[in-house]
């Protein structure tokens, strides 16, 4: 076969329509509802079939059509309409530029960095959770105004599509994309370019419009580049463990690089996980090299304008790379920089670690990065558990790793007719509004808030039949075989979804531990109930294919298929569907494995009413609805968690157990009361959604999270970067020369004494405490001497602890001691207890646990 050159031929539009370009290469029009009628009005059959991607559609219109579409007044005004929407809101001020002033941005941005950007199913950049998330997260900050970017990868494959073998096996295919075809520019004459392992490689940048946010993807397809460098970017987390430190090279320095090629000015660094990691290494290999810092002045430097974000509750999930592997790809920075190999490794290593370790890339970007966090309350205490070890001295409670729940960009989600609902009764605005504006969705009518459910349901029950008949024909299935499909599903059933990565521990099969249980569910005539599931397992993890596997076996049993299914190919357009047309959410990870788990907050978004393990988001979320009252309206279900059992076995009986008792006893006679017809479901149940709606829909919106993000994380960061860096970075110099001091001697820090005035007291009283401290060659300047009190656990420990600043520190002899004193105050009944300790002081640094260094009482 000869060599075939492909090429892209973009569409010729008529004059009056040239308004469609614009819209079409914003991608503002993947969650705008005027915008994407207006494209399916061109051409729906290619509009639904082809992705929903306006390209495509004005790429496969014919001229004909478009011809006549630009006479059309009723298209035309539509266009007039969406082209002005679209102008209104990219130049109108938004919620930074109404509430942020001054601006410590001061005309900057915020750089957000990741593997992957699910944006729309038309840009398949994206695996799953991970890359939906930060597509919202763009998405929300275009919505605020959050001068922000995004930075990631092109990938010539993307993520693969799924098909499954006749047996229930996945396959994988990945397409060839044409980054020409999408909503993407490239970027003329911005060409970036990185020494791996001493070969050259050099990256091209598409740029893509999300509403106000640029992306920037990186590409190396190129033929500048060797073959195997051409490949770096064919596929989203492909490849061997060299391959993804190729990637994640690019990712971390090349994507430095970019913007200085782009001449943006970035301000604070955000790392949506540990893979773009090297970032820090190239702002470092900066500073040292153009502006003359030391090694430990320019970290200091870097760590205050940076955030990390870790996602992985289990060390297992982190990305790390063997010694060799980093010791053959770095020597340039480690010369640009006059750092050893061992240097290098240690910002990568554990205090214990021995220097052949491999190179963790979570704790590099804990080490790099002064602000970091989990993605929800319970997912930030795992990661102070799990890095807790990088602060020696400092208790596990107060590691400097906070947390920011994850929330889901809402009008990307919400099905037009629940959005309709909300801009009716909450406002216009609903995604903007004040948690109390949701209390409006309680004047929301059972008939109005069934029925728009209901129309979602309806589409997800065709969905579904059109993807089960598509998939039985490309298995050899001929029409008559599968006409049973045509009766499947039903829209008065009560659906129970599960969709998500099929990774072991959200634990998919967990219902079929009792498969006489569940088959007696979903052939019950009278109180209908229906399964359907979708999820895609890792290329790599057959252990995640063989719980497909499992899915599809007992779907493809002929007395529980028309009531049980497993859909292939899960994607941003069908989690669309599910997660609108759920009756119940479902989720059954094994806690606490689950970070966070977006696609719930999806589903309740939706009116979905979650039933899940208390992991994740819905550990901080679920409201039983008991009051000094009595029992009130809960917003969902939580499944009970056997946490003590060590046996893994036993425990997902015991939680598949009360799974099933959940089901059977509390959610079906809620949806189908006894005597009730089939149909509609029961005031209660209707009730329940509107509890759910009021108490979550404010808070799992992805716009409350990039507030908090703005708020807590990058407007700090902004300041305390300009603060460090501002005068030929006077202020990295200084704290990198204190915190040198300390390292050389905290070692005399300690305290020798501490003296309580009474052992017996009242509650309300207050009771003076004493401490002798030594403090070596410090000043007592440079550090504060804390009173801690607190409860005395079981253990011994003291717990739910408070600190009041000890005050004194005069000498008490030649030998360097000083004299510190504090009042406490007895708040709290029962067995208090009270110690001393020291920490580091000093005006750049906000919390004395970054540094390290904690001498308590022995």
């Amino acid at each position: 076969m000869k060599a075939l050159h492909s090429f892209t031929v973009r569409p010729q539009l008529p004059e009056r329509l040239a308004g469609l370009d614009a819209l079409a290469a914003n991608l503002r029009w993947s969650w705008d509802r005027r915008t994407r009628q207006l494209f399916r009005s061109i051409n729906p059959i290619v509009w639904d079939e082809g992705g929903h991607d306006p390209r495509r559609v004005l790429a496969e219109t014919s001229p004909e059509r478009l011809t006549e579409l630009s006479t059309d007044a009723d298209f035309c005004a539509d266009l007039d309409a969406a082209a002005a929407s679209l102008q209104t809101y990219l130049s109108e001020p938004r919620w930074y530029q109404q509430t942020v002033s001054p601006d410590p941005l001061d005309g900057g941005v915020v750089a957000y960095f990741s593997p992957e950007f699910g944006i729309a199913e038309a840009v398949p950049q994206y695996s799953g959770g991970l890359g939906v998330l930060a597509g919202d997260h763009l998405k929300s900050a275009s919505d605020l105004g959050v001068p922000l970017i995004g930075i990631g990868l092109f990938y010539r494959h993307g993520y693969f599509r799924q098909s499954l073998s006749i047996d229930g096996w996945q396959q994988e295919r990945f397409p060839d994309l044409d980054p020409f075809a999408m909503s993407l520019n490239l970027c003329d004459g911005v060409r970036v370019e990185l020494d791996l392992a001493g070969r050259r490689l050099v990256a091209q940048v598409w740029a893509a419009r999300v509403g106000r946010t640029p992306l920037y993807l990186l590409d190396t397809d190129l033929p500048d580049n060797d073959e195997d460098l051409q490949l770096v970017t064919d596929r989203l987390y492909g490849g061997d463990v060299e391959h993804r430190l190729r990637q994640e090279i690019l990712l971390g320095i090349g994507g430095v690089r970019a913007l200085e090629a782009l001449g943006i000015d970035a301000r604070v660094f955000h790392t949506n996980e540990g893979h773009a990691g090297f970032l820090g290494l190239e702002r470092i290999r900066n500073l040292i090299q153009r502006d003359g810092l030391t090694l430990d002045e320019a970290i200091q430097a870097v760590r205050a304008g940076s955030v990390f974000t870790t996602h992985t509750p289990v060390p297992a999930g982190i990305d790390q790379f063997p010694r060799e592997l980093i010791e053959q790809y770095f020597p340039s920075w480690r010369e640009a920089c006059g750092v050893s190999p061992d240097d290098m490794m240690r910002l990568g290593h554990r205090p214990d670690s021995e220097p052949d370790d491999r190179f963790n890339m979570a704790v590099m970007g804990m080490h790099l990065a002064e602000r970091r966090n989990g993605v929800s309350a319970l997912h930030g205490q795992v990661s102070r558990g799990m890095f807790a070890d990088l602060w020696p001295g400092v208790p596990e409670d107060e590691t400097p790793v906070g947390h920011i729940t994850n929330g889901v960009h809402g009008e990307t989600w919400v099905g037009r007719e629940l959005a309709t609902l909300f801009e009716d009764h909450i406002g216009s605005d609903w995604e903007w509004c004040a948690p109390e504006a949701w209390d409006a969705v309680a004047g929301i009518g059972d008939e109005d808030l069934w029925q728009a459910h209901r129309a979602a349901k309806e589409r997800l029950v065709e969905h579904v039949r059109d993807r089960l008949r598509s998939s039985g024909l490309a298995v050899g299935r001929s029409p008559s075989e599968l006409e049973w499909i045509d009766t499947a599903f039903d829209p008065d059933a009560l659906t129970i979804c599960f969709a998500r990565r099929f990774a072991t521990y959200k634990r998919a099969a967990l219902l079929l531990r009792q498969p006489e249980r569940l088959a007696a569910l979903v052939t019950d005539p009278d109180r209908p109930v229906q399964f359907i599931f979708a999820g895609k397992a890792h290329p790599a993890d057959d252990a995640g294919k063989e719980l497909i596997r499992q899915v599809v076996s007992f779907a493809s049993d002929a007395s529980v298929r028309h009531r049980f299914a497993f859909v292939e190919d899960y994607d941003m357009w069908l989690a669309r569907i599910l997660v609108q047309g759920a009756d119940v959410w479902l989720n059954t990870p094994v806690k606490p494995m689950e970070a966070s788990g977006t696609s719930g907050m999806k589903a309740v978004m939706n009116s979905a009413l979650h039933c899940s393990i208390l992991d994740g988001w819905w550990a901080e979320c679920f409201d039983d609805g008991w009051t000094p009252d009595g029992p009130g309206v809960a917003n969902g279900w939580a499944i009970s968690s056997a946490d003590g059992l060590e046996d893994d076995e036993r425990r997902n009986e015991v939680e598949a157990a009360g799974l099933f008792d959940l089901i059977e006893r509390q959610l079906v006679p809620l949806y189908h009361p006894d005597g009730g017809a089939v149909g509609a479901p029961s005031p209660a149940w209707v009730e329940r959604q509107r509890v759910s709606l009021r108490t979550l829909g404010p808070f799992v919106s992805a716009h409350r999270m990039v507030r908090d993000y703005t708020e807590r994380l990058y407007l700090p960061a902004a300041r305390h970067s300009a603060e460090l860096n501002d005068a030929d970075h006077v202020g990295a110099r200084q704290l990198a020369a204190y915190t040198a001091r300390l390292d050389a001697l905290w070692h005399s820090v300690h305290v020798d004494r501490v003296d309580v005035s009474d052992s017996i007291a009242d509650l309300g009283d207050t009771r003076g405490v004493t401490a002798v401290v030594a403090l070596g060659e410090l000043d007592v300047s440079e550090v504060e001497v804390q009173l801690v009190i607190g409860r005395v656990g079981q253990s011994g420990e003291l717990e739910d602890t408070q600190t009041v600043p000890m005050v004194g520190g005069e000498s008490i002899d030649s030998e360097g001691h000083r004299r510190f004193a504090a009042l406490a105050l007895l708040d709290r009944a029962g067995r208090l207890g009270v110690t001393v300790r020291v920490v580091p002081a000093h005006p750049l640094v906000a919390d004395p646990a970054e540094l390290g260094h904690v001498a308590w009482a022995g």
